[in-house]
Formats: structure tokens, sequence, C-alpha cells
């Protein structure tokens, strides 16, 4: 998690067209990974006679945008978009969080969204102005998690000022195949369905590469946690990650939330992986977190300590945003887990071992 919430969570992604008035993808384009290319043909997206104007306010449909070639459509995206760079860098950033500035200790974080929920406060604040002056066609959110973006409702009722309302998806990833739903979905409101259904052929084709890679090989227990602070499991579609790529997730399950869990069960789970994906992280604030793990009193005594196989990864980009990304993620843990199997560049990349092997 970042300053400005946890992870995204939801349900299946869902269309609201039209709305009613309210009152009130290899990461960083690294040398010899597999390469997103977005789709470059002519797009005949078209709201009557002007091109369709799409505003994103969830990172991860940001990039899915891309990854359909509908780039040159955005209008606006959110504070928290950052990828591609070359795209968002000539964007109007539509929202901002209303955390204090400068927070970074994890508990200081959590407690700040606790407060925040507390009172009933928003932890956005959507530029409902700048918004209704874009105009767009479209809009792209997500349902329920008030933490980790701006929520759906909190962008209908802020387009609700636009003199024609726009259609919104809410863009929502319980399991992994809710990311393929919604790809689909987002094709299918631009008009260029077909697009999707190359990306999924393109996405499906790499996992079954991966599982192909590491079937029959040992599947080691792992651990991922998604916040340090207290401490996180992972949820939802990060639990389904680890499966494809060959190892156990043994405290986090597949379509449900993440959860705040004991250090006492974390030791008492045994794992042989842990990785540090705090939910929002870069590689190199996840690397500094490590602290907070190895204050812990039995930390020594886990096996995943005790093998050196502890790693920090680079959450932001592969974990803690459902989108063309996630799928890399899976080649990362795969390589990770079953180095003899598979292998991305990612792993020197994306990933930083931050423990060695105590028993011999």
């Amino acid at each position: 998690m970042n300053a400005s919430g946890r992870r995204a969570v939801g349900v299946r992604s869902s269309i609201v067209d039209p709305l009613p008035r309210f009152s009130g993808w290899a990461g960083r384009l690294i040398p010899g990974c597999t390469i997103h290319v977005p789709l470059k043909e002519k797009t005949q997206t078209q709201m009557g006679n002007r091109p369709m104007r799409i505003v994103s306010l969830l990172p991860g449909a940001t990039e899915i945008i891309w990854a359909l070639g509908l780039e040159d459509h955005l209008v606006g995206v959110s504070h928290e978009c950052d990828f591609p760079p070359e795209v968002v860098a000539r964007l109007p950033r539509l929202t901002r969080s209303t955390l204090p500035e400068g927070l970074t200790d994890p508990a200081a974080i959590d407690a700040a969204v606790r407060e925040k929920a507390r009172r009933g406060e928003p932890l956005y604040i959507v530029d409902e102005e700048q918004l209704a002056a874009l105009e767009p066609d479209l809009i792209l959110t997500q349902a329920l998690c008030e933490v980790c973006a701006v929520p759906m409702g909190q962008a209908a009722r802020a387009s609700g000022r636009l003199r024609r309302p726009p259609r919104i998806i809410a863009v929502n990833t319980y399991r992994l195949e809710d990311l393929f739903e919604s790809l689909q979905e987002i094709a299918d409101a631009a008009g260029v369905p077909e697009r999707a259904a190359r990306r999924i052929r393109e996405w499906r084709s790499r996992l079954a590469r991966v599982e192909a890679a590491v079937a029959g090989a040992p599947r080691p227990r792992v651990l991922l946690l998604e916040w340090l602070d207290p401490p996180f499991c992972c949820g939802h579609w990060v639990p389904e990650m680890v499966e494809i790529a060959g190892g156990t997730e043994v405290l986090g399950r597949p379509g449900e939330p993440s959860r705040r869990v004991r250090w006492e069960e974390v030791l008492e789970a045994e794992p042989e992986v842990i990785g540090l994906i705090p939910c929002g992280y870069p590689l190199s604030e996840a690397v500094a977190a490590r602290h907070l793990l190895e204050r812990l009193p039995f930390w020594e005594w886990i096996p995943a300590v005790q093998r050196g196989k502890v790693y920090a990864m680079e959450a932001s980009a592969y974990f803690s945003r459902p989108g063309p990304r996630t799928i890399d993620g899976i080649e990362l843990l795969a390589a990770l887990l079953h180095p003899d199997r598979f292998h991305t560049p990612l792993v020197e990349q994306a990933a930083q071992r931050l423990s060695h092997p105590t028993l011999s």
C-alpha cells in the first residue's frame, strides 16, 4: 500500500449505461523481456462525429487502455496512474489523496486510513470541475474498495455535472478470469472487441507456457505479504498467480480479500518462500521495509528465512494492480520459485533476495 491506500478489490466488472443524474506489458521495458506492444491500428472509436474521450481513475485500467492501443483517446487519469509514463505524463490528473503528505511508515498509513474510514471521510477527491470540462464519454473506475482508488459511487456523483452522462465501467478483479472479462468489456465499449480477443489469446498462451514449465515440479509453500505493519496476507487474484507459477499460497485464498494476519500465523504456516509485495510499493521501498520483519524475535525460525528465500518484489507494477503486467508478475514468480525451469529478465530487475541460507 502507498499513502493513497491498499489494493484494489471488488466484484466482476459492471457497466452502468447511461448514468442517471445525481443530486448533490513487461513492466518498465527491459531488454530481453516480453514486450507488450500496444495495438496500433487506426482506431474507429467514435462518439457521434468526434473520437471517444476516455477518463481512467484506476491505474490498472489505464494500462489496459494502453494495451488495447487506445491511449490516444485518454483525456484524463488519476494521480496514481504512472504507466506507461510517456502516456500519462501528458494527461491532467483528476484526483488527489486526502491523506497527509509525507506518510511513509506503514503503521502510520494504516492508522490514517482506518481513521478516515471511522469518520466516514473519503480517501480521494475528484476534481469535478476539470472532469466536467473534459466531457468524457467513458469513465473507468472500480466499485467496492474505497481505499485503493476512487470508488464508483464517487465517480458517478462527480460525473453528474456532465452535460451528457458518460458510460461508466467498474473494473473490479476478484479472480484472474475477471481481468480477461474487464479487458473485453472495455474493448467492447470502445468499439474494438477484436483487440481484446487477441490480447486474451496472447496472455493465455503465456500462462500456458508457465504452467507447462513448472508441471510436475515440487510446489513450495509460499507466503506473499501485501502489507507488513500490520501484516496482511495476499488475496483476490494473487493466490492464483502463485498457483499458476508453481507454488502453494499458505494463507491467502483465491477470490477472497487480503486479510490481517498474526505473525504467529506466519510462523505456524511454515512458508518455504516469502515474497514482500506491500501494496503500491516499488521495489526500493519494499526492500527498505525489510527491517519490519527482521526485528521479529522468531524471524530466523521460519523455513523461508533459513533457506534464503525471502524476496522483495516490485509490487506496484506486477501485483497490486490487475492489468497487463499481472502476466509478467506470474512469470516473475515462476522464475523465483522454479529457476531451473523458467526464467525472465524481470528476476534481475523487479526482485531482490533479502536473506541468505542459514542452514547447510
